[in-house]
């Protein structure tokens, strides 16, 4: 079969790849449509992100969603014909974090698409892909692939959601509105925030945010004062999702957040300066978010039940034989949000 494997950086090729084999439990599933993430992109352009780095040529992807075409002995939740989210985090279930319910820190974990073990685990942008079943999530009928796609980066905002706690009525500030922070704006309104003010540096991106049902959005680039003005005008924040993984986004968090706010850090920026007086003397609650757990299934189901509309994020969708393509518009945040490849 075909898929799209990155060999170093700046080198990514559509190539043949060997068939999985399919074993009890297992079921293949004809991918469809595969979301290009932050991480692919990392992979593309530097070969990894900090300590993780590539040692092997990998197929990339695990925001992917196909239907069934073969089961293996013992598989009783799908069946040939159905149409499937695919979770990519597949825990071990036996490690002490497993057992302790952390599953996302399973100490075994097998990510698809993730260069963090070696030998890597191969990604989903590929014509077929064999996974576990209880990794293939049955979506409505209603629901397209690309938006089945995104249950994954959804997954990852409603964890992100949970680790904040309680948003009713809440203040909300959300730095950075990639696919990511759009997300959380979406799930932080389903969990009954009050108001969502959202940041960025580009307007396209702001575009989206404001279709994600945010109440303000900000070019803090294009009006550096403009944060200030608002919480001068409404007050501080409650809650803070910092998405961009940009030191001066987290420092401009931290400082307009009330005291014993909360700040939920998703963006990734290696390591960033923190105005650790303020932290302390303001009560800042700072807390990290790592993917997700049984998120994935709430939101397939979210998506199922029509609750959350993720189609505003669907910048592009090109055929995977364009991939590197694909790669350069899902890079060019003047232009895209989400880019998904097509393998249909």
């Amino acid at each position: 079969m075909r898929a799209v494997v990155v060999h170093a950086p700046k080198d990514l090729r559509v190539e043949e790849v060997p068939e999985q084999a399919l074993g009890p439990n297992e079921v293949r599933v004809a991918i469809a449509a595969g979301g290009i993430c932050g991480s692919d992109l990392h992979y593309y352009n530097h070969g990894g992100t900090g300590a993780i780095r590539l040692r092997e040529p990998m197929v990339l992807g695990h925001e992917v969603a196909g239907t069934v075409v073969e089961i293996g002995p013992d598989v009783s939740r799908v069946a040939i014909g159905t149409r499937v989210a695919v979770n990519p985090s597949r825990a071990c279930g036996r490690c002490v974090r497993c057992q302790e319910g952390l599953h996302n820190h399973c100490l075994d974990m097998r990510f698809l698409g993730s260069a963090m073990r070696f030998p890597h685990v191969q990604g989903g942008f590929r014509e077929d892909l064999v996974v576990h079943e209880v990794q293939a999530v049955a979506i409505a009928a209603h629901v397209t692939m690309g938006e089945a796609a995104m249950a994954e980066p959804l997954a990852v905002c409603l964890h992100a959601v949970e680790r904040a706690g309680a948003l009713n009525g809440r203040r909300v500030l959300v730095t950075g509105c990639g696919p990511i922070g759009a997300l959380v704006i979406m799930a932080a309104r389903f969990a009954g925030a009050g108001v969502v003010v959202a940041t960025d540096v580009q307007d396209f991106a702001l575009s989206t945010a404001r279709a994600s049902a945010a109440d303000v959005a900000i070019n803090t680039a294009a009006d550096p004062d403009a944060l200030d003005r608002e919480v001068a005008k409404a007050g501080p924040f409650d809650v803070a999702f910092e998405a961009s993984g940009n030191a001066g986004a987290l420092r401009t968090a931290l400082l307009h957040l009330r005291p014993r706010g909360i700040l939920v850090q998703l963006g990734l920026g290696g390591d960033i300066p923190l105005p650790i007086n303020s932290v302390v003397t303001r009560e800042i609650d700072l807390r990290g978010t790592f993917r997700f757990d049984t998120e994935f299934d709430l939101a397939v189901a979210l998506m199922n039940a029509k609750r959350l509309d993720v189609r505003p994020l669907l910048s592009a969708t090109m055929p995977f034989s364009d991939a590197e393509a694909a790669f350069g518009l899902a890079g060019d945040r003047s232009r895209a949000v989400k880019v998904q490849l097509s393998f249909v």
